[in-house]
């Protein structure tokens, strides 16, 4: 049970005879009246018993969109309900609208709903939910609380959406799709044109010149079935926060974009998550039906706070292609951690695979390096001057065992990224 705000007001009137009055029996009299008043319309109001609660699936949304959670209220009584129900989630859910007041005669059913707006990503949960059936005086009412288990899935946003279309008109621009063709150094032989200033002398073809009166070069047909394994760094260096989000999340969203371009390109993308253990193995999707699987795979990814097993996520690499493949590990360049435990297994790795690292680059880090107003914002400049020279010489490092490295914020490393895969297919470097 549950006592109203009118409950509370009808004491508080009682000091009005108290004052006229100034009689203890009449306070208790005023008390005791007030009480059983509540307690009247505590029986008149009836049991919460007869109202069951049935929650309805709720579909997945992606993050920073809204969608309902549906809940179907029955009156399985003989008397009407009139009450309120309080639909409860957990707070990162963005639950609002979540009290509904229901008039519901007996037999009949209702459904009411509550609109969600997830702020992270994972399964956002449902606590419980509380039928509320006031009294006819208002003065008291019966209450319970139930558990009514739901979920709903927020899903990783891929704002890096926006690039796609711009990279797939380089794309087809490379694949010879569209009306303006540039010459790939892919494997697979395409046609014959003449040489024009600026072309790779190694690309002429001596035979058909001396047939010719002009000098011809060969084209190529950017490679294509090419295999391409995206690591999702989970680890403590992937916890750290750039703005409002984790560098996970960044990672993700370049990965994705990433997988969404490499699909359309005809080649095949793996994606392997973890840490000290694996978190997350998506091997042989289909191209059309990959980026879905990759958004599901991710959505319930968090950073640990630990250190990361690169051997043992290198070793899953190989089993998964013994082959040449495109390698691209979303990992922070941190220069100790890079030193310590990732330097060694990138090096073999890079002997069988073209290897690059992308990184999300926290531009609080430039910010801080060029603001000398003051004494201690000299020091941190200092700080951050020191911190991306370091950088600077594990990016030199990681370059002179063959790795590439793509280092930018987390708004431009998806496009970064994107651009780079392009660069080394129009170059047959995969």
């Amino acid at each position: 049970m549950t006592v109203t705000g009118r409950f509370v007001a009808l004491l508080l009137v009682g000091i009005v005879p108290v004052l006229v009055f100034p009689h203890y029996w009449v306070a208790l009299l005023w008390v005791f009246g007030s009480i059983i008043l509540m307690l009247a319309d505590l029986v008149a109001a009836g049991s919460t018993g007869a109202v069951t609660l049935l929650r309805l699936p709720s579909a997945p949304l992606r993050l920073g969109e809204s969608g309902e959670s549906t809940v179907v209220v029955v009156n399985t009584g003989r008397r009407r309900f009139r009450g309120r129900i309080k639909d409860s989630w957990q707070p990162s859910a963005g639950a609002s609208h979540n009290v509904h007041d229901v008039d519901l005669p007996p037999g009949e059913r209702r459904t009411v709903s509550t609109t969600l707006t997830p702020t992270r990503r994972g399964d956002r949960l449902a606590l419980r939910a509380t039928v509320r059936r006031p009294g006819p005086l208002g003065l008291a009412a019966t209450q319970h609380t139930r558990l009514l288990p739901g979920s709903v899935r927020a899903l990783a946003p891929f704002n890096s959406r926006k690039h796609l279309p711009s990279r797939l008109a380089r794309l087809r621009q490379l694949d010879g799709r569209s009306a303006v063709r540039i010459r790939g150094q892919g494997t697979e032989f395409d046609s014959l044109r003449d040489y024009v200033e600026g072309d790779d002398v190694r690309s002429i073809d001596w035979r058909a010149t001396a047939r010719r009166s002009s000098v011809v070069v060969r084209t190529w047909q950017p490679e294509k079935d090419r295999h391409i394994i995206l690591v999702l760094d989970t680890s403590r260096t992937s916890a750290g926060r750039v703005g409002d989000a984790p560098r996970l999340d960044a990672a993700m969203d370049a990965a994705l974009l990433l997988a969404a371009l490499a699909a359309h390109a005809g080649d095949r993308v793996d994606l392997l998550a973890g840490d000290r253990i694996i978190h997350r193995r998506v091997v042989g999707v289909g191209r059309t039906s990959i980026l879905g699987q990759f958004v599901n795979a991710m959505t319930g990814l968090e950073p640990a706070l630990l250190e990361a097993d690169w051997p043992l996520l290198a070793a899953e690499v190989t089993k998964i292609s013994r082959q040449r493949a495109l390698v691209v590990l979303l990992t922070p360049v941190e220069p100790a951690a890079v030193e310590e435990s990732l330097l060694a297994p990138l090096s073999v790795l890079a002997q069988r695979h073209k290897v690059i690292v992308a990184s999300v680059r926290d531009p609080a880090l430039d910010e801080m390096a060029g603001r000398r107003d003051d004494a201690e914002e000299v020091y941190q400049a200092a700080a951050a001057a020191r911190t991306l020279t370091l950088r600077a010489r594990t990016e030199t490092a990681l370059g002179r065992i063959g790795v590439d490295v793509v280092d930018a914020e987390p708004e431009a490393l998806p496009a970064a990224l994107a651009d780079r895969y392009l660069a080394l297919k129009s170059r047959g470097l995969l």
